[in-house]
């Protein structure tokens, strides 16, 4: 990523990694502001100016440093080393909480943050997952601050606990020869290529995504794969089916008979639609009062009964393609 602008938080300097992209990106122009959670001069901006504001990269210190409990995937959601993103899938959850300002906020006081994560350990008497990706993409990240590869060289000098985030990125290759000693789970999330054309805007296509899934499991990484988020367009189980057959003849078999899989039916809400309908105006139009129903203030999701017929065909595509799998949950 090459951005337009950069917005800095001038303390961030006086850290290591603050130096470094202050020297890696001296040719853009730098401004200073006083918080990277308010630049007006971008909150103020209208909808239709979403994709650029994408091509803005803020760095900052991180100092909300809350742990999630979470009984999914992990134990804990962790905030870590970055928030929003450089893509624009339309469906984004991040948009709930940054409307238009989900571009990709950096922050340079990575060792306060994996030493909290490490100290949280410490004081366990179990194994901990910490999500340490959920508001953010960290294999998208990492082409720009080296960080995730950092982490996992850091993490490896312990012996307690395991690590986890997704990704729709392919850009793995400075991971593969990581001492992670098999405790960094990497989840790639999947979805019909004509999906990913039409809705991730800004991410690796899928055989792309696949390639980069066997080769991290190839490197002795923990893996997953999340099927998400599911989007019931009016061809939507043909793609689908289309999608399990594309991985039960991609996957590598050892991906096969290790990796568990995550089935997200998609959630979109009012502030989407407001900045799709403006920003991308040719896009095709997820939202359907006719398929969906409230979730929440502003939110959407499938009505129940289009849920459960969804989640029957696609246990029984898995059931058909993919049996040696194991499918965690669908929600």
């Amino acid at each position: 990523m090459f951005p337009d602008k950069i917005y800095y938080e001038p303390d961030s300097l006086n850290y290591e990694l603050g130096g470094l992209l202050k020297e890696k990106y001296k040719d853009i122009p730098w401004i200073p502001i006083e918080s990277h959670n308010k630049i007006d001069e971008l909150r103020t901006r209208p909808n239709k100016d979403f994709p650029e504001l994408k091509r803005l990269l803020v760095i900052g210190v991180r100092k909300t440093h809350n742990y999630v409990p979470n009984h999914k995937v992990s134990d804990f959601l962790v905030p870590y080393t970055s928030s929003g993103c450089t893509a624009m899938c339309h469906y984004c959850y991040l948009v709930c909480n940054y409307n238009k300002c989900s571009y990709l906020r950096l922050f340079v006081n990575r060792e306060q943050m994996l030493n909290k994560i490490i100290n949280h350990q410490a004081k366990s008497v179990k194994d901990n997952t910490y999500e340490i990706g959920s508001n953010s993409d960290l294999v998208l990240e990492n082409t720009i601050t080296g960080n995730l590869a950092w982490t996992i060289e850091q993490f490896g000098k312990t012996d307690k606990g395991f690590l986890t985030f997704p990704t729709k990125f392919n850009q793995v290759d400075p991971l593969l020869n990581l001492n992670h000693r098999g405790r960094i789970i990497m989840r790639m999330s999947v979805n019909p290529q004509s999906i990913i054309t039409r809705f991730e805007p800004g991410t690796s296509g899928l055989n792309a995504r696949i390639t980069a899934l066997n080769k991290m499991c190839d490197a002795g990484y923990r893996v997953g794969i999340l099927i998400a988020p599911v989007i019931l367009t009016d061809d939507w189980k043909q793609l689908y089916s289309e999608l399990i057959t594309t991985l039960s003849m991609q996957l590598s078999e050892k991906v096969k008979r290790t990796a568990l899989i995550e089935i997200i039916f998609m959630t979109y809400s009012f502030v989407h639609n407001a900045i799709n309908s403006e920003a991308f105006p040719d896009a095709g139009k997820l939202y359907d009062k006719d398929l969906m129903t409230g979730r929440g203030r502003g939110k959407y999701c499938y009505r129940n009964d289009l849920r459960e017929d969804g989640e029957l065909f696609l246990r029984q595509q898995m059931n058909e393609k993919l049996k040696e799998m194991t499918i965690l949950y669908i929600v």
